[in-house]
């Protein structure tokens, strides 16, 4: 089963520290940050981020999978990165919250959305 979540706009940023910045639906800002050894984390964030340069916006969608058989069972995270191409991620355990507000975020090829150009 495929339920889709949510879906709106996002903005990814990138500051002068080289720092990039997940914003969904101009409320919720995540820090995407690497660890070493453990590749990448959003991170919940309440400040206001001073920006270098835009590296993307567009539409995102967040959809919870389970039992399909081609898609791993996650919460998975599409971004529209352009001309019809959505890029999907895989949220270990689901968006960042204040609770547990650090949480993996990994690339993959399992992409919901049709392609449409």
């Amino acid at each position: 089963m495929i339920k889709l979540l949510r879906e709106g706009g996002y903005c990814l940023i990138e500051t002068k520290n080289q720092t990039k910045i997940l914003t969904l639906d101009r409320k919720k800002t995540f820090a995407w940050v690497p660890v070493a050894d453990r590749g990448e984390l959003l991170v919940t964030s309440h400040k206001k981020h001073q920006i270098d340069h835009v590296l993307c916006t567009g539409r995102y969608r967040l959809y919870d999978v389970q039992d399909e058989p081609t898609l791993t069972d996650l919460v998975h995270l599409e971004l529209l990165v352009g001309e019809g191409k959505w890029q999907g991620y895989l949220l270990l355990t689901g968006l960042p919250t204040n609770v547990n507000n650090k949480n993996r975020i990994v690339p993959t090829n399992e992409i919901i959305t049709k392609a449409t150009y």
